[in-house]
């Protein structure tokens, strides 16, 4: 936790404790000639710098001139997968050849394929290898991360991962926040198939124990996969156990995940890029967070989830990176905000609300993040520019300068 005053910036910031619904998610608040005081981490005053609380001069405090620059709350990445062993290059160039992601599953690439490598993989080699990826998104401003596990589909291979992840978020020197997330559903091992519900009843078996450290429970609700009633099943069981709910949903096909995210009250469904317009309205009345995540639909060639229609039904949209070994390889901040805004249709304002407290929403951390307010966490990231309008402009480019974690300068470039 630090204590830090950033001086000359140009606040940009969405504004409130909960997700931002429908053309709400184009209302930001802009304060130019700004400063903000941060002590011990928490946001204590935002404002021209009459009313600080303390001397300018005091030694307790770094200093930080923005130079006019615009400042961000931190992004949120709440959808990734970035605890697995191994590589999958060659999948992608058979995607290139028209094999389809389904296909790749049946003839035991994909999933299993991660599955077969992260069981090989040491505690060690998979906490270094995700940290790698953690620090690279710091680079890009995210301070907020979701990590699932699902590359096990045991419970002591589920149980390792979930371990990794929260070796990594109880660091005392960690520069970014890590959220847990079960997803034990992420595919059914060959030794289950044909038993899909034996699975199910498995895993609802591990639940107890892994929701000692996941905070949500996620599944991989697809045809062919879990369809509905094994999801239902398994959602509801965590919710018994405590534990906040999630679904991949309408991926692939149409099945029904969207109706069934808002018939159990999830907090966000994700994917839905053959979300059915029933869907979409069941999630906006029943405020289910849509994150979309345009870089897997952009590496498959999906069509894109339509993020118009979510926000004019008065949905609440996020966007994150879906990172992960086989149909996303990415963790790109920057060409997220370039697709969400040139193939998604999304406003440069509703595509900053996406990343920032709309997907501390689909975390359940609106209260504490994803925005520029005092009492919130000092989670903040300073562009190059003192115009937010570069983030889609500056194409599959960084334009961050510094992030700033808790307060803590943590990563900071030229």
């Amino acid at each position: 936790m630090g204590n830090l005053i950033i001086e000359n910036a140009k606040v940009v910031t969405p504004v409130g404790h909960q997700a931002l619904r429908g053309k709400e998610m184009s209302q930001l608040r802009i304060i130019p000639h700004c400063y903000i005081l941060i002590e011990e981490g928490i946001i204590k005053y935002i404002g021209d710098g009459k009313n600080l609380p303390l001397s300018l001069d005091s030694n307790e405090y770094v200093r930080l001139d923005a130079q006019g620059n615009v400042v961000l709350p931190g992004f949120v990445d709440s959808h990734t997968h970035l605890v697995f062993g191994g590589f999958r290059p060659d999948e992608f160039e058979w995607r290139l050849k028209g094999d389809s992601y389904m296909s790749i599953m049946e003839r035991g690439g994909g999933i299993q394929s991660t599955v077969n490598a992260t069981k090989k993989a040491t505690d060690t080699h998979l906490q270094k290898k995700a940290n790698w990826f953690l620090k690279k998104m710091s680079e890009m401003g995210v301070t907020t991360v979701e990590a699932k596990s699902g590359y096990g589909l045991d419970f002591a291979t589920e149980m390792r991962m979930l371990k990794v992840i929260e070796n990594l978020q109880d660091n005392p020197d960690k520069f970014i926040d890590i959220i847990p997330t079960f997803l034990g559903a992420h595919a059914v091992p060959p030794e289950y198939k044909g038993k899909t519900s034996e699975y199910v009843d498995l895993l609802i078996g591990m639940l107890p124990e892994v929701s000692k450290i996941a905070k949500f429970c996620d599944v991989f609700c697809e045809k062919n996969v879990f369809e509905l009633e094994d999801s239902r099943r398994l959602l509801e069981a965590a919710k018994i156990e405590g534990m906040k709910i999630k679904l991949h949903a309408d991926e692939i096909v149409s099945l029904g995940g969207a109706e069934l995210s808002a018939d159990l009250k999830a907090v966000s469904a994700d994917h839905l890029l053959h979300v059915s317009e029933k869907g979409i309205k069941r999630m906006a009345e029943e405020g289910v967070v849509a994150t979309l995540l345009p870089l897997t639909a952009f590496a498959l060639k999906e069509p894109y989830a339509p993020a118009r229609k979510f926000i004019e039904e008065g949905c609440a949209v996020a966007l994150a990176t879906d990172l992960n070994p086989g149909s996303c390889f990415s963790g790109s901040i920057p060409l997220t905000i370039a697709l969400a805004c040139i193939y998604m249709d999304m406003s440069i304002e509703e595509t900053l609300t996406a990343l920032t407290l709309n997907g501390a929403a689909a975390l359940d951390k609106a209260d504490m993040i994803g925005s520029i307010e005092v009492g919130k966490r000092g989670d903040i990231i300073i562009l190059n520019s003192d115009n937010f309008k570069v983030l889609p402009y500056y194409v599959g480019m960084n334009c961050v300068k510094t992030t700033i974690f808790a307060g803590r300068i943590v990563n900071t470039q030229c």
